[in-house]
């Protein structure tokens, strides 16, 4: 069952990506549902689950939050060191991507890091359905409705650092395969509950970097309009009715 609505998730995640691709006359207003989408990815799915799963605490402070602080140091040192950006915004290029003076292995990194979110996702669906009762029904509603976000989010991501479409393409197909090998995986072998905790606060340490320090910034660059505002409020909102749905 599991690995059926797997296939579920690796549809609405090619939705999402097709979705990215259609609208980009209004650039301004994808980038600002994908920073909403990611802000309410961080604060109201990864972070708590994080914070219930990863257990412990290191001097007073829990494991989950010290890997969340962890991984948004690392991806803005990782940008860092992959390229000195020429400004703080670059013009767009002749792709419209807005990612002059990025460097692409960022976006990639991203978007990989997006798979291994989703792959995480199918490993926790295959899981809840071992656990059986209403358990398997929740996870699987969370998880097909915020895939729709992935793999939005992650042809946004490659993008916008300059990459090409194709290598976009592919992405989005790596992150709508994975809930499915994720879930597959799950027949063979079930993923300590404590490790999966930890992955999810450093990843989203990762996200909540690149929303506040690049998809924001740029999605109000340009167009600092109220509809560009009103689709990050919409994306926060929107996540927030699939986790109290999925509750």
């Amino acid at each position: 069952m599991a690995v059926i609505v797997a296939l579920g998730a690796f549809l609405m995640t090619l939705a999402g990506g097709w979705t990215a691709q259609r609208v980009t006359d209004r650039r301004h207003l994808v980038l600002g549902l994908a920073g909403g989408l990611m802000l309410g990815v961080v604060g109201l799915d990864l972070l708590p689950e994080a914070m219930r799963a990863a257990g412990g605490e290191v001097f007073g402070v829990p494991l989950a939050l010290l890997l969340f602080v962890a991984g948004f140091l690392v991806a803005h040192v990782a940008e860092r060191l992959l390229a000195v950006r020429q400004s703080a915004h670059g013009a767009p290029d002749a792709a419209g991507t807005g990612a002059e003076g990025r460097a692409p292995e960022t976006g990639l990194a991203a978007a990989a890091a997006m798979v291994g979110h989703s792959l995480a996702d199918g490993i926790a669906l295959g899981a809840a359905f071992q656990v059986g009762g209403g358990m398997g029904v929740a996870v699987a509603l969370a998880v097909v409705t915020h895939d729709f976000a992935d793999g939005f989010n992650t042809y946004t991501l490659t993008r916008l650092y300059g990459n090409a479409r194709r290598k976009a393409l592919l992405m989005l197909f790596a992150d709508a395969v994975a809930p499915v090998v994720g879930a597959a995986s799950t027949l063979l072998f079930t993923l300590p509950e404590e490790p999966l905790g930890a992955y999810l606060g450093f990843f989203g340490g990762v996200l909540l970097y690149l929303a506040a320090a690049e998809i924001l910034p740029e999605a109000h660059h340009d167009h600092p309009a109220l509809s560009t505002l009103m689709c990050t409020v919409g994306g926060v909102a929107g996540i927030w009715l699939v986790v109290g749905l999925a509750d």
